[in-house]
């Protein structure tokens, strides 16, 4: 993790063994590194040489913190009666990854689960673009997507997959009730979708309605959209 925001997160939130500081850094945020040797993490004042080698962004902001890993078993990451559960399936984009990982712990969900062929949720990217949210909620790896999809279903999740081309409509009446109901929505790739096997699989695909003369919506606003749309379903 680097940068003060993403490490403040990591002290609140997860384990860090080491913290990797410039003097410049360590003078503008002190409480931050206080309350990273408070949490255990040893302290390890760097040049500014060696903060941009550790670092890859282009303006580094002279903070990296070494934690654990986040992710935990699907079985895990599915305990306890989830409503709301978001599924990458093949999201190779770390970008579009940490953006939904930040979307759905946004919206109230559960989990994410990352299926298939996604981009690991440690890439430096995808925790940025996660803005601290890998931190909030479980997060669950297996390269197996059909597993992945069989588990949610186990857990009592209709499984409804973001599909251009889906049946129904995701503002339609007939979608309110299954909106309401828990669920887990699957996400695909930006230029493919989900995957057709896995859509094959869902309960549901389901379609976001395209009002003007746009071709489509991105990953993250539709990610964004379909996940508020159960947040507010089930909250009516």
């Amino acid at each position: 993790m680097e940068g003060a925001q993403a490490v403040r997160e990591a002290v609140r939130y997860a384990r860090v063994r080491e913290l990797f500081v410039t003097a410049a850094a360590a003078e503008r945020h002190p409480d931050l590194v206080d309350a990273a040797a408070g949490a255990g993490a040893r302290i390890s004042p760097v040049i500014e040489r060696a903060a941009e080698s550790l670092s890859d962004t282009v303006t580094p902001q002279g903070l990296v913190a070494v934690c654990d890993l986040l992710d935990v078993p699907v079985a895990d990451a599915l305990g306890g009666r989830p409503t709301l559960v978001a599924v990458c399936a093949g999201i190779t984009d770390p970008g579009n990854a940490g953006t939904v990982i930040r979307v759905a712990d946004a919206a109230g969900a559960d989990a994410v689960l990352l299926a298939g062929d996604t981009v690991d949720p440690h890439n430096g990217k995808a925790v940025r673009a996660s803005t601290g949210s890998v931190f909030h909620l479980p997060l669950a790896r297996d390269r197996d997507a059909a597993a992945v999809l069989d588990a949610c279903a186990a857990a009592g999740l209709t499984l409804l997959a973001a599909d251009a081309e889906g049946e129904l409509d995701l503002h339609e009446p007939a979608a309110q009730p299954v909106l309401a109901g828990p669920v887990a929505w699957v996400f695909g790739g930006e230029a493919h979708g989900v995957p057709a096997d896995l859509a094959a699989r869902a309960d549901h695909r389901v379609r976001i309605p395209i009002h003007g003369r746009a071709e489509s919506l991105n990953l993250a606003t539709a990610a964004a959209v379909c996940l508020y749309a159960s947040a507010a379903a089930r909250r009516r």
